[in-house]
């Protein structure tokens, strides 16, 4: 999937993602200081989150297509902006006879 020039990449934000949490779990930040990180490390788990079931979606879609189909932003689950919903593509576990 595309991405705009100003946003960081996936794995740059995973690894931002993971700087908050070492500093949040250091305990050593002032009270406003924590509630920002946390905040911006929550905004940053809900993007990566949609990131990554966008790119699920994709490889749903290829694996029943058989071949990649272009990326268009306005095909549902393409171009997803951060308030998008994605319907989740896992096993229903009620129809699969497995242990609730």
């Amino acid at each position: 999937m595309a991405r705009k020039s100003n946003q960081p990449g996936f794995e740059e934000r995973l690894k931002e993602l993971e700087g908050i949490v070492s500093q949040l779990e250091g305990g050593n930040l002032p009270l406003e200081e924590s509630l920002d990180l946390f905040e911006k490390g929550i905004t940053l788990s809900r993007d990566l989150q949609k990131a990554l079931e966008s790119a699920s979606l994709r490889v749903s879609r290829l694996l029943e297509n058989g071949k990649e189909a272009p990326f268009d932003e306005n095909r549902p689950g393409d171009g997803l902006d951060a308030g998008d919903a994605v319907e989740s593509h896992g096993p229903n576990l009620e129809e699969s006879g497995a242990p609730k």
